[in-house]
């Protein structure tokens, strides 16, 4: 399958999806472990992507998503955004709010 279709299927299928380097258990850059830090203290389940691990979806990311960097969080389809932002939310609440919206139903 071809990496955009791929990418693009990860993030449909995925209410929460957080493209990182590294895992949520051993983050690989201080980016990526302070979002998932803030992720994961919101309480929902989330699929994550080692972009590390992953070289074409770390090479062809960016362009699709029209973002440069990593960490990326998808919410729905939609990208949220990197680590500032993510941190940013988490502070105000935001984040919590935002995830246990769009947390499937246990």
């Amino acid at each position: 399958m071809e990496i955009m279709q791929v990418i693009k299927d990860q993030i449909e299928n995925n209410d929460i999806l957080l493209y990182m380097k590294g895992s949520p258990n051993q983050p690989q850059c201080g980016f990526s472990a302070r979002t998932v830090q803030a992720v994961m203290e919101c309480g929902q389940k989330f699929a994550y992507v080692d972009v590390l691990s992953n070289q074409d979806i770390r090479s062809n990311l960016p362009t699709y998503a029209n973002w440069p960097t990593f960490p990326q969080l998808w919410v729905k389809g939609e990208l949220v955004g990197g680590c500032d932002i993510i941190a940013e939310m988490h502070e105000k609440g935001e984040l919590k709010a935002l995830l246990d919206e769009a947390a499937p139903a246990e």
